[in-house]
Order: C-alpha cells, then sequence, then structure tokens
C-alpha cells in the first residue's frame, strides 16, 4: 500500500535540500552533487541516475525526470507552453512510465532536472504530471510554484491548481533555461573569465549580450555573448565600454579624462586600447557584425552632448 506520508516526507526533505544548494551554489548544481544527494534516516537519497526517470531506493514512485546535457531544450516544450517529456523507451507500460502516471494520478510533485551541458544541471521543482500522451509517447508537465506546497499528515498538499499560475511559472521556466544555458555556454568558451580583465571567479561572472535579447537579432548564442564581470557587463550595457569589431577596447572619451579613484584608473580607463580576450574556437568568437551593430550605438553615446 502506498504510504503517502513516507512519500512526503522523503520528497520535502529533498525541496529542502535542493533549496539549500541552490543558495550556495546557484542554479546550476553540478551532476555529482546531485548523484550523491542527502541523507534520510541514515539512507542516501540521490536524486538523479542513469536514466532520465528516476526513483530512489527510499521511495515507491520517481522522485525525478532528468533531460540530457546539450539536448534541445526548445523541444522540451509544446505549443501549449507546457513542458513535453519522453517515455521511457516505447513501451507505454514500462515500470517507469507507470510511475509517472502513477504520480500524475496521486498528484505527486517531482523534480526536474535539466541539463545544460556535461556534469552540470538546473533543478526545478515542484513540477507536476498533467498529462499523458501516449500518441507523441511522451507527458505533459507543469511547472508550479513552491510556495504553494505544504506537508500535513496525509502528505504534500498542492494549493488549488490554477492552469493560468502554472502556465506562468512554465513560461518563466523556460526563460530562465535559456538564460542559464547560454550563461554556461559563453562562460565555456571563454574559460571562465572576463574577456576584458580576466576576472576568473564564475560568482562574479556574466554573459553579457552584445546586442541585448529583447531584439532580433540578440539571439542566446555564443557569438552573440561576451563573458564580463559584473562591473564590466554593467559598463558595457551603458557605454562606458565598447568593444570595436576588431575586438579592441575603447572607453568613453569623457570617462578618459575624469579623475576618480583607483577603480575608475584601473578597471575602467585603463582597458583603453587593449584587445579582449577571445574563446579558442574561433567559431565562438564574437560576430564582428553583432560588434558593428553595438559599436555604432556605443559611438552615438561617446559623441553626443
Amino acid at each position: 500500500m502506498f504510504d503517502r506520508t513516507h512519500d512526503a516526507r522523503v520528497r520535502g526533505a529533498a525541496f529542502e535540500w535542493l533549496a539549500t544548494q541552490v543558495m550556495v551554489q546557484g542554479d546550476v548544481i553540478p551532476r555529482q552533487a546531485l548523484a550523491k544527494g542527502f541523507e534520510y534516516e541514515r539512507v542516501r537519497v540521490p536524486l538523479l541516475g542513469p536514466q532520465g526517470i528516476f526513483k530512489p531506493s527510499v521511495l515507491e514512485v520517481p522522485l525525478s525526470i532528468t533531460t540530457a546535457p546539450n539536448g534541445p531544450y526548445d523541444d522540451a516544450f509544446g505549443r501549449d507552453g507546457l513542458l513535453r517529456y519522453r517515455y521511457r523507451g516505447t513501451d507505454p507500460a514500462h515500470r517507469d512510465n507507470q510511475g509517472l502516471r502513477f504520480a500524475m494520478t496521486e498528484r505527486l510533485p517531482l523534480v526536474y532536472l535539466h541539463g545544460l551541458m556535461p556534469g552540470k544541471y538546473v533543478a526545478t521543482w515542484p513540477v507536476f504530471i498533467v498529462g499523458d500522451r501516449p500518441d507523441s509517447l511522451s507527458f505533459s508537465v507543469a511547472v508550479d510554484d513552491a510556495q504553494h506546497l505544504g506537508l500535513s499528515e496525509s502528505g504534500l498538499v498542492v494549493g488549488e491548481a490554477s492552469e493560468v499560475r502554472r502556465g506562468y511559472v512554465t513560461a518563466l521556466t523556460r526563460q530562465r533555461l535559456h538564460q542559464r544555458a547560454f550563461r554556461e555556454r559563453v562562460l565555456a568558451a571563454y574559460q571562465h573569465q572576463c574577456a576584458l580583465c580576466r576576472l576568473k571567479h564564475d560568482e562574479l561572472l556574466d554573459a553579457a549580450h552584445i546586442v541585448p535579447d529583447a531584439e532580433p537579432e540578440g539571439e542566446p548564442v555564443v557569438s552573440n555573448g561576451l563573458a564580463l564581470c559584473r562591473l564590466h557587463h554593467v559598463a558595457f550595457d551603458r557605454f562606458f565600454v565598447g568593444v570595436r569589431p576588431d575586438y579592441v577596447i575603447e572607453i568613453r572619451p569623457d570617462l578618459l579624462i575624469e579623475t576618480d579613484g583607483p577603480t575608475l584608473r584601473h578597471a575602467i580607463q585603463g582597458l583603453h586600447g587593449h584587445r579582449i580576450v577571445l574563446p579558442r574556437r574561433s567559431e565562438h568568437h564574437p560576430s564582428v557584425e553583432l560588434l558593428t551593430t553595438q559599436y555604432n550605438r556605443f559611438l552615438e553615446v561617446a559623441t553626443s552632448p
């Protein structure tokens, strides 16, 4: 007989552990940490395994679903905005598929682990199986807000399921996956250092768009990205700093003659005339066309009265 209270306590512990990991490590969690998991009543509870649908030994029903690193994350979303998750194999009666079907019937929350690149995942929870699609060998998955989960004697209680709320949260998740995947690819291309000052601490690095992502040309691809520390990201976006199409850094003329403390002198003015750090692979170099677009905007600001 399914022990709902036990199931709820394990899932609740998993969610608390994930929240702590995100607080300490940020959104991107290494596979090693997820595979090790946490200890519950002296039993080790990993959050993923070799297969995409994963059930730890302490549970009767799957705890997580995982997508492979470098997978086509756009394909994971259907036209209705919901996530699509493929069956295990082609047999709808496979025990893993049956497990997700049971989770759907019992409204059990799961963890969705999206592989950004080998060894790195973004964890999203709670997610719910909300539809079974045998025609496409897939399940429909909705993301919900963790604030609507609560623990009671009968298990994890979910607040009133709102299609509007879940649709909104799922859309935010899609955007978040785009952003995190872009960041990881850009930082890897630039060997985890600022392209302007060579700072090498991931916690202080961003993936900056050359052309903003709100514009049609601002696609989340490495050639439209620069790995920049937080200071130089803001300086680039606000046109304090420009990067010419030949990869040479320019500082706005009015800032070059300004007198201030060591930060301005060394971190901004000192970059003038230097070349940026480039990725090793030429296909990851900043697009000359996109740099030209943004450099022309920099010149407009630099020469304005």
